[in-house]
């Protein structure tokens, strides 16, 4: 078919039976009626070439999903599929692109004043992103079901020889010069880091109708003493 009208914009919030678009199907091979006869088919100009510059590009839903979520624009990304068409591994690899960028130091040529409260915005940085209406009725059910059923605990068992091999190597020195023996926390802590560069989406929150995503990472540590534990 032919996509006459577009009812609703990208990023419109709808109800269920509202109207999105106008599709003029297409005859059937071997009908004797030509397009012509559809109606609105006068109205459809001829389809954008491809390789024109203004052309848009042509996305799965997985890459438009994704460059809505992170709010980035398709036409800085060069895409690697078939004909330019840019994949998922292309989004991923231009995020990671940016990411270097940002990490990049910058150059202590005249450094322009920054006031206390940039730096703290800079060191703990946040991206806020609308939810979709599955996450937004997810994050409700989620909720719901926190308040009316039992909490579980998931255990999993995991290799620490090279770990425990570690933390035996330098054990003694460390002891030495901090005054304290160290244990396997460190390790645990390094690991979650890990884990949520990997999946930010693990280490985010929602704010009213939007997910934050943050560039920072907090921890509550309830370390031993005398008094017993102190959460930190």
């Amino acid at each position: 078919g032919i996509l006459d009208r577009i009812a609703a914009n990208n990023g419109d919030t709808v109800q269920t039976g509202d109207l999105l678009a106008v599709v003029n199907i297409a005859p059937a091979a071997g009908d004797t009626r030509t397009t012509a006869k559809q109606p609105g088919a006068e109205k459809v100009s001829a389809a954008p070439d491809p390789d024109s510059p203004d052309a848009d590009p042509v996305l799965t839903p997985a890459v438009r999903r994704l460059i809505k979520e992170t709010q980035i624009d398709p036409d800085e990304i060069t895409g690697t599929g078939k004909d330019g068409r840019i994949q998922k591994s292309d989004v991923l690899a231009y995020l990671d692109t940016q990411k270097t960028k940002v990490r990049e130091p910058v150059s202590a040529e005249s450094p322009a004043p920054v006031s206390n409260q940039e730096i703290s915005a800079q060191a703990r940085p946040e991206q806020r992103v609308p939810m979709t209406r599955l996450r937004s009725r997810i994050a409700e059910r989620l909720l719901q079901a926190q308040q009316n059923a039992a909490i579980l605990t998931t255990f999993n068992e995991i290799d620490l020889y090279a770990a425990d091999t570690l933390r035996k190597r330098y054990r003694d020195a460390f002891e030495k010069q901090h005054a304290a023996k160290l244990g396997y926390m460190s390790f645990f802590v390094k690991a979650t880091v890990g884990a949520l560069k990997r999946f930010p989406v693990v280490n985010a929150s929602i704010g009213g109708q939007d997910i934050i995503c943050h560039g920072y990472y907090d921890f509550g540590i309830a370390p031993g003493s005398a008094i017993g534990l102190v959460l930190r």
